[in-house]
């Protein structure tokens, strides 16, 4: 089974932020694959079902940013899933708006939820797919990430959040190699 994992703060207070952009990619997943997110189960909303072809479970950590890896520990040692079977994805202030990157590991950077993920794990070798949200020009860079998305933002972002769709898609039923071929460009 994979597990692939959005990250996002809880509430409506941070709907479509920039720092949730990751819950966005699973809501996109889950309606372009028929899975319903409404159970709740370790610290988060979860679905399952099949991604071409392969038994999945989409969530989406209901704790804060900052504490995402205490629902991702709980999924994996519960379900027994192979770290190589988690995939991450989340916004990424280093990478231009709009633009996706696929890796097969390495440290959380700047995110708080990844490093809070990498930490508990103890481990960094897991594919993630990072979403770019761009730095603000100048201004608090946590009201930046906390904040919507500008009028002019949203066209490139909608956009990137399918294309990390896709990504993922294709990493479950393609394999990480190929997807990073096709998206990493």
């Amino acid at each position: 089974m994979y597990l692939v994992v959005g990250l996002g703060n809880p509430g409506k207070k941070y709907a479509q932020t920039r720092h949730n952009v990751g819950f966005e990619v699973i809501d996109y997943l889950a309606y372009r694959n028929n899975i319903e997110i409404k159970k709740i189960k370790h610290k988060a909303l979860v679905g399952e079902g099949r991604i071409q072809g392969e038994k999945v479970m989409l969530v989406k950590p209901q704790t804060f940013m900052n504490l995402s890896g205490q629902s991702v520990l709980e999924i994996l040692e519960y379900y027994k899933v192979d770290l190589n079977k988690l995939i991450v994805i989340y916004d990424d202030i280093d990478i231009d708006l709009g633009k996706i990157r696929i890796r097969k590991k390495g440290s959380g950077g700047t995110h708080n939820g990844m490093r809070n993920i990498i930490y508990l794990l103890q481990k960094d070798d897991f594919p993630r797919v990072r979403i770019g949200i761009g730095r603000p020009a100048h201004g608090d860079l946590v009201s930046y990430v906390i904040g919507k998305f500008q009028e002019d933002e949203k066209e490139d972002i909608i956009l990137s959040i399918r294309l990390a769709a896709e990504a993922l898609e294709s990493i479950v039923g393609e394999g990480i190699d190929k997807a990073m071929n096709k998206y990493n460009k």
